[in-house]
């Protein structure tokens, strides 16, 4: 079985990616925790779809920011997603109320995906199945 990588092994910028999809995560599980304080029966149904959903895809950036923070090949897919589907949600957000959200919502998928796509990430994040190990 694989071991983990040495700290050292994974660059800066891919540490700070992680951090940042792992704040996201975290975001999005209180978000729907909050939800779920906030369903009321007139809306049962899509109150309880939004709780489960936030909750599950905050869950799911925690796994890919651990998959980052361990230069695990499999992780870089889902986290340029991830953040591609952001930066729609940012453009959404463009607004006069909601311009400050639209733009850190921005700021952190661009930063995520700079640190990704450093030639030191890519390296550490390239195909080699000796080095790959499971999520958990």
């Amino acid at each position: 079985m694989p071991t983990d990588p040495p700290a050292a092994a994974v660059p800066r910028p891919l540490k700070l990616a992680a951090a940042v999809v792992a704040a996201e995560g975290l975001v999005l599980v209180v978000l729907g925790i909050a939800e779920a304080f906030t369903i009321q029966s007139s809306r049962l149904f899509l109150g309880l779809t939004t709780t489960v959903f936030f909750i599950l895809y905050g869950a799911g950036l925690g796994l890919v920011a651990r998959g980052l923070s361990r230069a695990s090949t499999w992780s870089r897919g889902p986290a340029v997603f991830a953040q591609l589907i952001q930066l729609l949600v940012a453009y959404s957000f463009w607004g006069a109320s909601t311009k400050a959200v639209s733009v850190a919502l921005a700021l952190a998928a661009i930063g995520v995906l700079v640190g990704i796509f450093q030639k030191a990430s890519t390296e550490a994040l390239a195909d080699d199945p000796t080095k790959d190990h499971p999520v958990l």
